[in-house]
């Protein structure tokens, strides 16, 4: 394709993808096979000095729009180069060149009019990462629409595009305005040349409102000025046509019934979070993109809770859930706030109480494998002392069989070896009747 008009040394002009009243963007190609889309912002910039308002406004926001690159995203297109075409003095934007369709090319045929509600989830989630990447740098799209979301067929990510319109001054956004051919998706406050973080929550919205509906909640029927005020009354004073309402008109009709009715159950957070960035007021949207990510990931789960986890593709409302939890806990340890219910041990302390578990385990099982048990020890009754019988006077002591195992053992206490027990025959006497000595035991 011949050249249109020289961008700048060492990028080549392969031709215009569109063009339109906020600038127009071309194909163009680095040495190599790197192939990029520039962004031409449609006024003119005379002399590149500090003194030019447009090309100081122009720095400025250029400025801003390398910040959203310092933290890669892969819902954001990288922004790669910028400055003044050496043809016509217009100040450009180069950024990479995302290979798919965008969402103004999914809603017409061959494919349907409406998106299905998984798909929109995960839009809604992809856009919303998007603009919290953006609104963290306090960076404004302002021209967020169908077309300037695509599809990147290689990573099956959504990703924002066309930074064009923050680059521009109130003064030149007042003016493209005015010819702009997307104030379908424009907030009120833009038709006062107004660009707030709240402006891109309501394109958002709109966006959003386009899926599940299969149109815009105030389209815009045809180029003339009648309909573009129509366009913009709907915006700053009309209510919102019912949602539900148009999804109905709009189902494909090659969708079978039971897809059909499983397609109206749209979720209500779904709906909710719609509605409040559809808001006519900036102060009722939500406030950023921040705010608006956390509304998704946080109603989304709270909503039944399996909505997210059985949505193929929605796995950054995990991620950032996940993330937002990490930041939430890493907040408490920094400020000192801690869950009453938990004790919390620093990883030396934890060590030491382990070690010392493990060692009273070891001694323990060592005591009950090892140690020889503790005998029973009988008590005894010391016995009183007994005096050798006097061979003199054993007449009259009690004649019989007497048992001496006891005295002969008391005798020999501290031997190394007991004597044998004996019976010691006495003398036969007649017997005694009346007393029994203790220590005589009678054998039957």
């Amino acid at each position: 394709m011949s050249k249109v008009f020289t961008i700048t040394e060492g990028l080549e002009n392969m031709g215009a993808l569109r063009t339109g009243g906020q600038g127009s963007v071309y194909k163009g190609r680095r040495f190599g096979p790197i192939i990029t889309a520039v962004k031409l912002l449609p006024t003119p910039v005379h002399t590149e000095s500090t003194d030019d308002k447009n090309f100081k406004s122009f720095l400025n926001e250029v400025e801003k729009l390398k910040k959203v690159n310092e933290e890669p995203n892969p819902n954001i297109v990288k922004i790669l180069n910028s400055g003044i075409t050496e043809s016509g003095s217009f100040p450009f934007i180069e950024m990479e060149f995302i290979d798919g369709p965008d969402l103004e090319e999914l809603l017409k045929e061959p494919h349907d009019q409406i998106f299905t509600v998984k798909e929109v989830i995960k839009v809604a989630d992809h856009l919303a990462n998007a603009l919290a990447h953006c609104h963290k740098v306090t960076v404004k799209h302002g021209d967020i629409k169908s077309n300037n979301v695509k599809f990147n067929v290689h990573t099956g990510n959504y990703v924002l595009l066309d930074f064009g319109l923050s680059a521009m001054s109130d003064e030149q956004r007042r003016t493209s305005i005015r010819h702009a051919g997307a104030i379908e998706f424009m907030a009120p406050e833009q038709s006062e040349g107004q660009m707030l973080l709240e402006t891109d929550i309501y394109s958002y919205g709109v966006i959003l409102y386009e899926l599940l509906a299969g149109q815009v909640p105030f389209p815009l029927t045809d180029n003339g000025q009648k309909s573009r005020n129509d366009v913009l009354v709907g915006h700053l004073e009309l209510p919102v046509p019912d949602l539900l309402t148009l999804r109905k008109q709009n189902m494909p009709g090659t969708w079978p019934a039971d897809k059909v009715s499983h397609e109206m159950q749209v979720p209500g957070w779904l709906l909710t979070v719609i509605s409040k960035c559809l808001e006519k007021a900036p102060e009722l949207r939500y406030r950023s993109g921040m705010e608006l990510q956390y509304a998704i990931v946080h109603s989304s789960i709270a909503d039944g809770g399996n909505t997210v986890a059985d949505l193929t593709g929605t796995s950054l409302l995990q991620t950032e859930n996940e993330r937002l939890q990490t930041l939430l806990m890493h907040y408490q340890e920094g400020t000192g706030v801690k869950d009453p219910g938990v004790v919390v041990i620093s990883k030396p302390v934890f060590y030491v109480f382990l070690t010392g578990v493990v060692f009273m385990i070891a001694l323990l099982s060592y005591f009950l494998l090892f140690k020889e048990p503790v005998k029973a020890v009988k008590k005894e009754v010391t016995p009183k002392q007994v005096t050798a019988p006097d061979t003199t006077n054993q007449q009259e002591k009690d004649k019989g069989y007497s048992w001496d195992k006891e005295q002969d053992s008391l005798k020999n206490i501290g031997a190394a070896e007991q004597q044998p027990v004996q019976i010691k025959p006495t003398p036969q006497l007649p017997r005694d009747t009346t007393t029994m000595n203790l220590d005589t035991t009678l054998h039957f």
